[in-house]
C-alpha cells in the first residue's frame, strides 16, 4: 500500500510541476493609451470573438439593431493583420440580415481575455480597453480566403468539423472607422489608414 501511495504522490507531483502556470501569472501588456491605433490593433488581435450588430430583417424587430456573437480572427497568433475574418453560413440569422444590408458594427473587449480580471477592471470601465469597428461584411475568395481559413482554423480548430452541408464561406469585416475606449476622457477615433499602419504589439510575459 505504501508503494502505491508513493507512486500516486509522485505522479501528482509530476503533473503539478509540468502544468502551465496559472492565468494570474500570465501578464498582458497593452500599448500605451496615447498610441491609440496600436491599442486598437492589439485588442483586435487578442480577441477570438466579437459582438456584431446588424440591421435586422426579421420580425418583430425589422429595422432595429440586432447583436450577435461571432468567432473572429485577424490572423494566426502573433501574425495579426487587423482584418477580422469570420466563417459564416447563410443559414445564420445575422448573415441573412447582411444579405439585405451588409453594414454592421463590431465590438471587441479585453474583458474577453484575462487582462481586465487581472487588473481588477470592470468590463464597462474605460481602462478595460475595447474597440468598436464600423463597416460592412463581405465574402472573400482566392488567396484571401486561404488566409482567412488559416487565420480562423488555427485559432478555432473546432470549425474544421462543422457540418459540411451548411454552405460555409469566409468573410471579412471591411473597416471604415475605428472607435477606441481605453482610458478616461472619452472615446477616440482612428482612421482605417492609421489602424492598418500601426505596428502590432504582442509583448507579454
Amino acid at each position: 500500500m505504501d508503494a502505491v501511495l508513493r507512486a500516486t504522490s509522485l505522479l501528482l507531483l509530476g503533473l503539478l510541476c509540468s502544468a502551465p502556470p496559472p492565468t494570474s501569472s500570465y501578464r498582458v501588456h497593452i500599448p500605451p493609451h496615447d498610441q491609440v491605433a496600436r491599442v486598437a490593433r492589439f485588442v483586435a488581435h487578442r480577441c477570438d470573438w466579437a459582438s456584431m450588430a446588424t440591421v435586422s430583417t426579421h420580425k418583430p424587430v425589422v429595422g432595429q439593431p440586432f447583436s450577435n456573437v461571432f468567432s473572429v480572427s485577424d490572423g494566426p497568433v502573433g501574425s495579426g493583420t487587423g482584418v477580422p475574418y469570420m466563417y459564416l453560413t447563410h443559414m445564420e440569422i445575422s448573415v441573412q440580415d447582411l444579405q439585405v444590408n451588409p453594414q454592421a458594427s463590431m465590438s471587441m473587449s479585453l474583458a474577453q481575455t484575462h487582462y481586465c480580471r487581472q487588473q481588477g477592471f470592470d468590463p464597462q470601465s474605460p481602462l478595460c480597453a475595447h474597440i468598436i469597428l464600423s463597416g460592412s461584411v463581405m465574402e472573400v475568395n482566392g488567396t484571401e480566403a486561404e488566409f482567412a481559413k488559416k487565420a480562423l482554423f488555427s485559432r478555432h480548430p473546432e470549425m474544421m468539423d462543422w457540418p459540411s452541408d451548411h454552405g460555409w464561406f469566409f468573410a471579412k469585416f471591411n473597416i471604415t472607422q475605428v472607435w477606441v475606449l481605453d482610458y478616461f476622457g472619452g472615446v477616440k477615433t482612428v482612421t482605417p489608414e492609421e489602424y492598418f499602419n500601426a505596428t502590432l504589439l504582442t509583448k507579454h510575459h
